[in-house]
């Protein structure tokens, strides 16, 4: 079947660039010594607009609604406007790009806003030659008052302070400033568009033990009680099993973990439940508790329990009221265990391995740096006025902090030039890059319901980056689509790893790769999965609240929510790669057979003396393997990668997937596609599922064939079994290992002319062992 976007594999790959770093040298080098050389100087006129005094009334009530206007050429920005304030504050930052100027004066005009009309007040000029040029780390430059003037150039009532300088993308004006590049852009969507560092809640694992309870008031009802405790905290919900002691004072003893976030702003909810019917419980009492007071430890000691009044809530009149505490009551022991890493990825690409508790952190190995440059032969992600446009901008996200870029409008090939800096505690651990198109620019009521689409992706592990190089590439951005993978384009990066010490960055190999926590007292798969689903939840949730916000869409897609979730052609891409883990000692076992049917004399006696070298000498065989493998590393270190990993759609099987197969990946849970098509489906799993049965089953077979040779289910074949151990243990008593060993080895290499086509004894014996399978259904 041909792909429907046939595109050439080298459009896939990963391309070596040389830009500019840092306004000078090029980059895939030497360290730079400039603090910000990992992206290209992009220069800036900026404008702050601090403040004005005594501006004149011009309204019939006698006073005026001020705000200021900044005009360079074609590019105008206004700040806010007061309403009646003759002595207004601002404090706004205004950058024009250098690259679109084309006037040589920027005029600021200051102006009464007006329904009609809005009238002109004064205005300040600036000439582009005189404007001073600045380079951090120096100083910000001090805001001046500037008389105001008419349009004639006569001196008018009324001062405006302000600044003006030329910069550049590292002045610390740039993240807040407004972009000429975004003067279409409405003011309530200027937000949706600055660039933004953010930082994950500090999660925790809350352990809930559920001892006990005592004098519950049951219901009157024949039989015995079935009673249990629900816990919720933020929407998660869990329940303990139902009491084995089915009395008014039952017992359970069951941990429980949820997921906290901090600043704590849930409570944690306990009832007690009977239940009454089928699908119907009854609370029996209710505890609320403040998470601020439950102890945090650090490992594994025990915290002391505490007894917990129950509350009884009844319904009256269709309102919740609480009654007055009672005799019930319930028996916990809580704890916040800071001792575990929370989770919030998936194992294989995380970027933060360290427990929660900050006294536990171990020192950092290192710096990463990231620079974000630019993106090339973006494809549209809208229609905007009969056209294809693209609003693109970046997020990157390692450990705690992520860092979002600001956002490029309306252009396929974006410039961002914007460098970012991360702590490293471990090599091991990988950066993630996504490229999105922003949906939001409307703001307010416009953008509601509307999702930003997602471009591509980037994974970079540190432990493939050679230290305090730096890496210049341009990473093929790639999406898969129930139509096939395309490619949305490339981003181009640059990435530095630098140690602050060697020795601490080895030694982390050495230790345990998750805080010790997670081996003494490990949580079982399914736990871990369900708090992995609550970390993301939380994560995305907290990241959308803030100010603009980090949507959750976009979290989502760069912690790989829903990689679980059944693909086809995931699992015939992991077939094959274990295929290739086996391809090494299936190679080896073919190089093998060739030696024993003397395909080439000279190489099978070189092993014939090889190997009787080695049963003569057997302290030899450990320090030759170890010095084959020395050898065969340094052989291989002149074909070593000199590029990072990136996106790789043959090993993914995205280039060669079927579209039904895509259709079913892409499809939710529960499936919404129409029967017809799900019955399809579910007889191809069922094929697949088939084979697998079938192998298990042949595994399993062998393996109740080595247990058969003793357990006297054949009694013939484990009497000949015992029968020749006995005699194999007599030989092996008289005979020297050496001799044993030399006779094996020769038989094993003997020659063809020695050998015929018939399976040996040992395997037909093996093969007509007995094996279970005659006692299934």
């Amino acid at each position: 079947m041909q792909r429907p976007f046939p595109l050439p594999q080298e459009d896939f790959t990963l391309k070596e660039t040389a830009p500019r770093l840092g306004g000078g040298g090029l980059g895939g080098g030497d360290k730079l010594t400039n603090t910000y050389d990992l992206v290209e100087q992009m220069q800036y006129l900026y404008v702050r607009v601090v403040k004005a005094k005594d501006l004149p009334a011009k309204d019939v009530t006698g006073s005026c609604d001020p705000y200021v206007e900044v005009k360079l050429g074609n590019y105008k920005g206004t700040t806010r406007y007061f309403e009646k304030k003759s002595n207004p504050e601002w404090n706004q930052v205004f950058a024009f790009s250098k690259e679109r100027i084309q006037a040589s004066v920027v005029e600021v005009f200051v102006k009464d806003k007006d329904l009609v009309k809005d009238d002109f007040i004064g205005m300040v000029l600036f000439d582009l030659n005189e404007v001073p040029k600045r380079v951090p780390p120096d100083s910000p430059l001090a805001p001046q008052w500037y008389r105001l003037a008419d349009r004639k150039g006569e001196k008018v009532k009324g001062e405006l302070m302000l600044a003006v300088w030329m910069g550049t993308q590292a002045d610390e004006a740039f993240p807040e400033a407004w972009h000429s590049d975004a003067a279409t852009v409405p003011g309530d969507g200027l937000a949706s568009i600055r660039s933004k560092v953010y930082l994950s809640p500090k999660l925790w694992y809350l352990r809930v033990n559920v001892i006990e309870a005592q004098d519950l008031l049951l219901n009157p009802k024949p039989g015995f009680p079935d009673v249990f405790v629900k816990v919720n905290l933020g929407g998660q919900i869990l329940r303990t099993r139902i009491s084995s002691s089915r009395s008014a004072n039952p017992l359970w003893n069951e941990d429980l973990m949820l997921v906290a976030a901090e600043p704590f702003e849930e409570h944690l909810i306990l009832s007690v439940e009977e239940r009454t019917g089928p699908n119907k419980d009854e609370v029996l009492g209710k505890v609320v508790i403040s998470l601020q007071n439950v102890e945090r430890r650090l490992d594994c000691r025990v915290v002391s329990s505490r007894w917990y009044h129950l509350e009884k809530h009844l319904v009256a009149d269709g309102e919740q009221k609480k009654e007055v505490k009672f005799a019930s009551r319930i028996h916990l022991r809580l704890s916040l265990d800071g001792g575990y890493h929370v989770l919030d990825e998936s194992t294989h690409y995380s970027s933060d391995l360290r427990p929660t508790a900050k006294q536990l952190w171990k020192p950092s190995i290192g710096i990463l740096e990231l620079g974000i440059l630019t993106a090339q032969a973006l494809l549209p992600m809208k229609t905007k006025d009969g056209r294809g446009t693209t609003d693109a901008y970046c997020v990157a996200k390692y450990g705690h902090k992520w860092v979002r870029t600001r956002t490029i409008i309306d252009s396929s090939n974006p410039k961002w030039n914007e460098q970012y800096t991360w702590e490293i505690f471990d090599p091991c651990t990988v950066i993630t890059i996504g490229v999105f198109d922003n949906c939001h620019l409307q703001g307010g009521e416009k953008a509601n319901g509307v999702t930003d689409n997602r471009i591509g992706k980037v994974r970079i592990r540190l432990s493939t980056l050679e230290t305090d190089k730096v890496y210049t590439h341009s990473y093929p951005l790639l999406v898969l689509h129930t139509s096939g993978v395309k490619k949305m384009g490339e981003v181009q990066l640059a990435v530095r790893f630098s140690s602050s010490s060697l020795l601490n960055m080895l030694h982390t190999y050495s230790r345990p790769l998750l805080p010790k926590m997670h081996y003494l007292h490990p949580l079982t798969p399914s736990q871990l999965d369900y708090l992995r689903h609550q970390s993301t939840q939380i994560v995305s949730m907290r990241l959308s609240r803030a100010e603009p916000p980090l949507r959750k869409e976009v979290v989502e897609y760069m912690l790989d929510v829903g990689y679980h979730m059944w693909s086809m052609r995931r699992s015939k891409a992991n077939f094959f790669r274990i295929m290739g883990v086996f391809s090494g000692l299936i190679a080896t076992g073919k190089w093998f057979s060739q030696i024993c049917l003397w395909k080439n004399p000279i190489t099978t006696v070189l092993i014939h003396v090889l190997f009787v070298i080695l049963v003569l000498y057997p302290e030899l065989i450990l320090p030759t393997m170890f010095l084959y493998l020395f050898l065969i590393g340094v052989w291989y270190y002149r074909w070593r990668p000199r590029k990072p990993p990136h996106m790789d759609t043959r090993l993914s099987h995205a280039d060669t997937a079927n579209p039904d197969e895509l259709d079913e990946e892409f499809d939710r849970f529960p499936s919404t596609r129409p029967p017809e098509i799900i019955r399809v489906r579910y007889d191809r799993l069922r094929s697949v599922a088939g084979k697998v049965q079938t192998v298990v089953g042949d595994l399993a077979t062998q393996g109740e064939r080595f247990q058969s040779l003793l357990s006297w289910r054949d009694p013939r074949a484990t009497a000949l079994f015992l029968i020749f151990c006995l005699a194999s243990a007599i030989v092996l008593y008289v005979t020297p290992f050496q001799v044993v060993a030399l006779l094996t080895g020769f038989y094993v290499l003997r020659h063809p002319r020695f050998r015929h086509k018939l399976p040996s004894v040992p395997l037909n014996f093996f093969r007509r062992l007995p094996a279970r399978t005659d006692s299934m259904l």
